[in-house]
């Protein structure tokens, strides 16, 4: 298979053996996992090998209380497979499972080795991040210790966080980067009418990687002045710094933007967060965050005495499918079909990533990595694209992260608002 833009390396030898195939989607949605799914389910339905196309709902939880969704017919029309394509968030459902060592307890493996079997399911593609490929590996690897040679199991990359290893970046970040970039324009368009000084401080997704926040410096591409500071969770996180930063550029304008990741750390590596109350954290042990800029909003409004303002953008961050990347969307449906392919051709234990072959032109091909090398691996941004002063990016961060926002799709509206889809 291959496109005209991509190419894909290392196909296993094919198999004929009629089975069905079953996708499911975990961890934090976003605007381009439904594209995946689409090219998933593309896929099975072009390949004679296949008889049903099932999809879990909410993740690996779905799939241990055997709630699976027959897709055959749901997702048959091109134009309905479209309309997937613009749908933000997970249309399956999504989840934080966690699974437990099989090593220490079988119940939940065997649990869906059964209703593998009851499904006659071959082909398992699971989409997401970090965590889920932490699925992967313990389903995939409890596959090989039991001889279990018929399912076959595969990755598909998933995240607005951009920190899966072993691939240039993940599908999802492009369309979050380009709402960044967007809104950090926007904002600064409404910040720079007032006379009076003002600090707006806005936070960005990012809990140990500083991608997403770094995209904010795409919001001056095309002259907009914002944001006057970037602060990356990768450099230890000086208060004291912070003020001298600040006060440098009201010297210069009277409203100064800035973007700060939510995983900001001090120099002692605890969160900012930490200082205004205990976390809890999610099944995998992360922290849940929340606050560093209405903690800096604070020690602003103590310290400098202007009007300050902070701003989380949250989940907008990865529900914008209005402003969607349409490489980012095109690049999730070729790595849904992909993985779809590689699984039925005989591959297993192993994710999609995309390997960069050019900037300039904007060229990539996809490659299949030994689960091993991605589960519970965190991938920073690197310390040279971030400028000596730890207060901005590097215009090697802008070279990497410019093809990946680039066009827009077409979107349906019905009474003014996008349609969306839903599966059940």
């Amino acid at each position: 298979m291959k496109s005209r833009k991509g190419s894909i390396i290392g196909e296993p030898e094919r198999r004929h053996n009629m089975k069905n195939l079953l996708v499911a989607q975990s961890g934090g949605p976003s605007a381009a996992i439904n594209a995946t799914l689409c090219g998933v389910v593309e896929k099975g339905l072009a390949d004679q090998n296949i008889d049903r196309i099932y999809g879990a709902k909410n993740g690996i939880m779905g799939v241990l209380s055997g709630k699976l969704i027959e897709l055959n017919d749901i997702l048959s029309d091109p134009e309905t497979l479209q309309l997937l394509c613009q749908t933000p968030s997970s249309a399956l459902g999504s989840c934080r499972m966690k699974l437990s060592s099989w090593e220490e307890n079988t119940f939940e493996y065997d649990k869906i080795i059964e209703v593998f079997r009851q499904y006659n399911i071959g082909y398992f593609i699971y989409i997401g991040g970090n965590d889920s490929m932490d699925t992967v590996y313990k389903l995939s690897e409890y596959c090989r210790m039991k001889h279990i040679d018929d399912i076959h199991i595969i990755g598909a990359p998933k995240t607005i966080d951009n920190d899966l290893v072993e691939t240039d970046h993940c599908p999802g970040f492009g369309s979050a980067a380009k709402y960044i970039a967007t809104t950090f324009s926007e904002i600064a368009c409404d910040c720079n009418v007032y006379a009076l000084p003002a600090i707006t401080i806005v936070e960005v997704m990012g809990r140990d990687a500083g991608w997403l926040t770094a995209a904010s410096a795409l919001g001056r591409l095309n002259g907009d002045p914002a944001p006057d500071l970037i602060y990356l969770c990768e450099r230890p996180f000086s208060v004291d710094q912070f003020l001298d930063d600040v006060r440098a550029k009201m010297a210069e304008k009277h409203a100064v933007i800035i973007a700060v990741s939510e995983g900001l750390k001090n120099e002692e590596g605890d969160y900012l967060t930490d200082a205004l109350q205990n976390r809890a954290a999610d099944a995998f042990g992360h922290k849940i965050l929340a606050g560093a800029s209405r903690y800096l909003e604070e020690i602003l409004r103590h310290e400098i005495g202007c009007k300050v303002r902070s701003v989380e953008l949250n989940l907008m961050q990865r529900c914008a499918s209005h402003v969607a990347s349409a490489a980012d969307i095109y690049e999730a449906r070729f790595i849904g079909m992909a993985a779809a392919d590689y699984a039925i051709s005989g591959g297993t234990g192993k994710m999609v990533a995309l390997r960069r072959t050019s900037t300039k032109p904007y060229r990539f091909e996809v490659d299949f990595v030994d689960i091993t090398k991605i589960a519970n691996q965190v991938k920073t941004v690197p310390d040279e694209w971030i400028n000596e002063a730890g207060n901005d990016v590097t215009e090697e961060m802008i070279d990497y992260l410019l093809p990946l926002i680039q066009g827009e799709l077409p979107c349906t509206y019905h009474n003014g608002v996008p349609v969306h889809l839903r599966l059940y």
